[in-house]
């Protein structure tokens, strides 16, 4: 008779532990399926109505094929590329961004988005791959944040001329958003912990513990 009450316990808490192992395992892969489910549910939305009835696969068969809207981007894209890299397809470039920039607000978000655009794909920018520790809001309080890259601009000149760092501190558990802040290199403490490791402490709200992370050194090549 005494023993049925811890048995019974005992059995809850199994339940209880499978039941939150199960949610561990499922909320994870089911969140990356939705999100990934409504990206190219709305890319097919915008991209369907474009394709003639005539060219449609839709049309010769009885259910929709998703991510058709997708593969036609990266065709698109991808045609575009190869469009561009002759010497027609440049002199045609040339001519658009000259139009573009004979429009007085166009021309600033053209080239702002345009830049960040090379400056993100490029293959030898170092933008975004050191973690570091900045005090934010003020002395004694540690923000994660991120190097974009070192200043060279006006503002370095106007900051004493010494080293400055081009910094974005990522909000939580949103990193999209966030600040800019130009800070002396000697103000940062660099992290081994990788860009990726860092995003997903910042997203976690800290829940993940950056010492479960391999460093950059451990990284295979």
């Amino acid at each position: 008779m005494t023993n049925q009450p811890s048995n019974k316990k005992s059995f809850l808490g199994r339940i209880r532990t499978y039941f939150l192992t199960g949610l561990v395992v499922a909320a994870p892969i089911s969140i990356t399926i939705f999100l990934a489910w409504k990206f190219i549910s709305v890319i097919d939305e915008m991209m369907k109505p474009l394709i003639p009835e005539t060219y449609n696969p839709e049309t010769y068969l009885p259910f929709s094929l998703p991510g058709l809207g997708v593969l036609l981007v990266a065709v698109l894209l991808i045609t575009l590329g190869a469009l561009t890299a002759n010497l027609f397809g440049r002199y045609l470039l040339k001519i658009g961004e000259k139009l573009v920039n004979r429009m007085p607000v166009i021309r600033g978000i053209y080239s702002t988005l345009k830049q960040i655009f090379e400056t993100v794909i490029s293959q030898d920018t170092k933008s975004f791959s050191d973690v570091v520790l900045v005090e934010y809001p003020r002395k004694g309080i540690w923000a994660i944040a991120f190097v974009s890259g070192e200043n060279t601009s006006e503002i370095k000149n106007k900051l004493d001329g010494e080293e400055i760092i081009n910094v974005f501190l990522p909000t939580t558990p949103n990193p999209t958003s966030g600040f800019l802040l130009f800070l002396h290199k000697k103000d940062l403490i660099y992290l081994d912990m990788k860009p990726e490791d860092g995003a997903k402490y910042v997203i976690s709200a800290g829940l993940v513990n950056p010492a479960d992370f391999p460093k950059k050194e451990d990284k295979l090549p």
